[in-house]
């Protein structure tokens, strides 16, 4: 197979799975985006986590909010707890890797607070103690996964939203996850900022 023709065969499967997110995940976005705002407007901070590529897009997520997203306004509360080498370091060394966010969750999370989970099937351990750690201290938690990730779809209580990519496909799984974050920002900066015009 010719580059140019592989590569528009990437760029069809991107578009299949993105359509049926969107057929199936829309208005999930669209009520997780108003659970967040009512997060912030509550003076509560919204927690993330995700291992390897999944900690990355916790990052882009996070200074989204700290920062800006599509136009200047005001940071929000948001902490990556995948971003602190130094800690994620220690938390290993001294303890198991499974408890990296956990302990973190435990020691900063507060009843109201929202945990957002980045995660895929081959990076569960550490996100189902994080899940069960923030239940453990009343924060609702926003997970973003794979259709492999039963273990965390499992943990999910009523009030949580799960968001389940429609594939196992990592690369597109990825890429929908930062499509999803990316809208949830969007909505977010909207409801309590109205549009940048």
């Amino acid at each position: 197979m010719e580059s140019e023709q592989y590569v528009n065969q990437l760029f069809q499967s991107n578009i299949e799975i993105t359509t049926r997110s969107m057929d199936q995940l829309a208005t999930v976005v669209s009520q997780c985006s108003e659970l967040l705002v009512q997060c912030l407007l509550s003076e509560r901070k919204i927690l993330c986590c995700g291992e390897g590529v999944n900690g990355a897009l916790a990052q882009i997520f996070t200074s989204h909010l700290l920062n800006r997203f599509n136009f200047e306004r005001p940071g929000l509360p948001a902490l990556s707890l995948a971003s602190d080498a130094t800690t994620l370091t220690a938390l290993c060394s001294d303890g198991s890797f499974n408890e990296i966010f956990s302990q973190q969750i435990r020691a900063l999370g507060q009843s109201g607070d929202i945990l957002l989970v980045i995660s895929n099937s081959t990076s569960a351990g550490s996100s189902i103690q994080a899940i069960q750690a923030a239940h453990d201290h009343e924060m609702i938690v926003v997970s973003i996964s794979d259709s492999d990730s039963q273990d965390i779809s499992s943990l999910m209580l009523p009030e949580d939203v799960d968001f389940i990519i429609p594939s196992n496909d990592r690369p597109r799984v990825i890429e929908n996850q930062l499509l999803i974050i990316n809208c949830l920002c969007a909505l977010i900066d909207r409801q309590l900022f109205g549009s940048e015009d």
